[in-house]
């Protein structure tokens, strides 16, 4: 059983973005969760780290997220800046950094519907790929709920597609966790992300963000080709999620450049 969480443990106050820190609104934001066999993730991160598991039905189960979004006014956090607007998709594992005990994430890696790639992914040297986002969503207002949500990504690293629906009668259910706020603060507000860089060599950032105002959502259809493609969730279990968390918008900063560590304490 994961052990009891309160957000008010978690929640800091922003630190103050310098140098070349970013600001950016995240619209139509989705948690898409699976729970599978923590088995199957052997070998993805460093020994350093270890997988963040759940217990369900007496078997250790590892959660891994499809994250899909907007960045509206994505801009400098601290200069005059232009605002740029692009369609973006994470892949990410629950960890635990068994150097610091923080529970973070491990990034499988990041599609970007921008020309603005070249930064990250040239630049820095991240896990970014190219892809054509298209979504298709319509929110109520008055409800706060979406009436649609697609997102289809085309990719040949990782195509996507993915239709969610919202109602009145979802519920937020999270077995293998004690309740409902425990739930929540592990998979909405890890703050540390590390990933192996395109020349392999591990890499980390940080950002930061309010408590998320997510709600309840349920799957239509799903059809996520890089967890197929690694043998992590097959089509048939990408229909059946953990969870599914919305919110329409919400505000991140993300701390940059990018830290490289060294390979000595990479574990």
């Amino acid at each position: 059983m994961q052990s009891s969480r309160k957000f008010k443990d978690y929640l800091t106050a922003r630190p103050k973005p310098t140098g070349i820190d970013v600001l950016c609104g995240l619209k139509h934001f989705a948690i898409i969760t699976y729970a599978v066999p923590a088995e199957r993730f052997a070998g993805l991160f460093p020994k350093r780290f270890l997988l963040d598991t759940i217990e369900l039905n007496g078997e250790q189960m590892a959660l891994i997220s499809v994250v899909p979004f907007i960045d509206v006014d994505f801009t400098s956090a601290v200069f005059p800046f232009p605002k740029f607007t692009m369609g973006q998709t994470n892949y990410r594992i629950y960890i635990i950094d068994g150097e610091t005990g923080e529970r973070c994430v491990w990034f499988l890696g990041t599609t970007l519907d921008s020309w603005t790639l070249a930064v990250p992914r040239y630049l820095w040297n991240l896990p970014w790929h190219a892809g054509n986002i298209r979504f298709d969503c319509i929110f109520d207002e008055s409800t706060g709920l979406y009436q649609q949500y697609r997102m289809e990504t085309r990719s040949q690293w990782a195509a996507a597609s993915v239709e969610l629906s919202q109602s009145d009668s979802d519920s937020l259910n999270f077995p293998g966790f004690p309740d409902t706020e425990s739930a929540l603060v592990y998979l909405t507000h890890p703050l540390a992300g590390f990933y192996y860089r395109r020349d392999k060599k591990l890499g980390t950032y940080r950002v930061w963000h309010d408590e998320l105002r997510v709600k309840p959502g349920q799957l239509k259809s799903a059809n996520f080709k890089l967890l197929s493609d690694l043998n992590l969730v097959n089509i048939q279990e990408q229909q059946s999620p953990y969870s599914i968390l919305i919110e329409p918008i919400n505000e991140f900063t993300i701390y940059l450049p990018p830290t490289v560590i060294n390979e000595l304490n990479a574990g």
